[in-house]
């Protein structure tokens, strides 16, 4: 009997853990859409935006003057890593910080040796999976996370630009996973600052355009390349928060098909030591029945 109670205990067990798998994967799908739609609609923005500074970019020369386009030899490096602040999500928090770690032991491994490459984690996830691998948080941004709006993403952003100008940093990458579906994440490590000088200068098919710049050129430039930074650290954001979402609506619809099929194997090895528990009590019977005729 101290079996069959073990596995009644087991399937009591697993099926509390399939109702919670069950309605984390329906909030995350909830979650999901509305991730989903925030991306979709930023990134033909966010593209446009790119466009726009790559246009007026190939006529101006003055656009490799600006701040944000020096390109110096990179002997401090701060690395972004946006996680989640939440686990159950499958891979998607150990591919993110595998990614960093590539970046940080390959690209930068000189700067490395040297103490001279920094992580900023946006996820606490990600902060303890640094941490544990001994590299250096300077600082984290978790509530960035919490309330995922464009107005605390700028901030950040604004943070990370001053880090630049003031020259606490030579370069400044991000490594994120990008949405593709809710299933599928593709992990993206770019440059953030310096803007890189093939991103502005397109090759262009047409004739070139006379413009007018209404404010003055400077102005323009000073505005537009600040705005595109704020808006490509925004769609990061976006893209890993919806990433996040369908890993772990993912991880929940596994979880419980594998509780459901754990649950199926346990009611039939129930059935079956009851059925064998009740045969010996039969012999039992029989045997002593026999033994009273005898």
């Amino acid at each position: 009997m101290s079996n069959l109670k073990e596995i009644r205990s087991r399937i009591s067990s697993v099926t509390t853990i399939r109702q919670v798998t069950s309605a984390m994967k329906m909030v995350s799908a909830a979650k999901l859409k509305k991730a989903q739609d925030g991306i979709i609609q930023i990134r033909p923005y966010a593209d446009k935006m790119n466009s726009i500074i790559g246009t007026i970019a190939s006529e101006l020369d003055r656009a490799a003057n600006s701040p944000f386009t020096i390109q110096n030899d990179p002997n401090k490096v701060l690395v972004v890593v946006i996680a989640s602040n939440r686990g159950q999500c499958g891979a998607f928090n150990s591919n993110v910080i595998k990614r960093a770690s590539e970046l940080a032991e390959g690209r930068y491994a000189s700067q490395l040796r040297k103490g001279k490459v920094h992580f900023l984690s946006i996820g606490k996830q990600g902060e303890k999976r640094l941490k544990t691998k001994g590299y250096k948080v300077i600082e984290t941004a978790h509530h960035t996370l919490e309330k995922l709006n464009y107005e605390s993403s700028s901030a950040l952003a604004n943070h990370l630009m001053d880090f630049f100008l003031t020259g606490k940093y030579d370069r400044i990458e991000l490594v994120y996973n990008q949405f593709k579906n809710a299933a599928v994440q593709v992990l993206i490590a770019e440059q953030f600052l310096p803007v890189k000088q093939d991103m502005k200068k397109e090759e262009k098919s047409h004739e070139k355009y006379n413009f007018f710049f209404e404010p003055s050129e400077d102005e323009i430039i000073k505005i537009l390349i600040p705005r595109s930074l704020k808006i490509q650290f925004f769609k990061a954001l976006l893209d890993s928060n919806a990433s996040e979402q369908g890993a772990r609506m993912t991880a929940m619809h596994q979880a419980t098909d594998n509780a459901t099929d754990l649950l199926r194997e346990l009611r039939l090895n129930y059935n079956k030591a009851r059925q064998a528990t009740i045969t010996n009590e039969i012999l039992e019977i029989v045997s002593g029945a026999e033994a009273l005729k005898g």
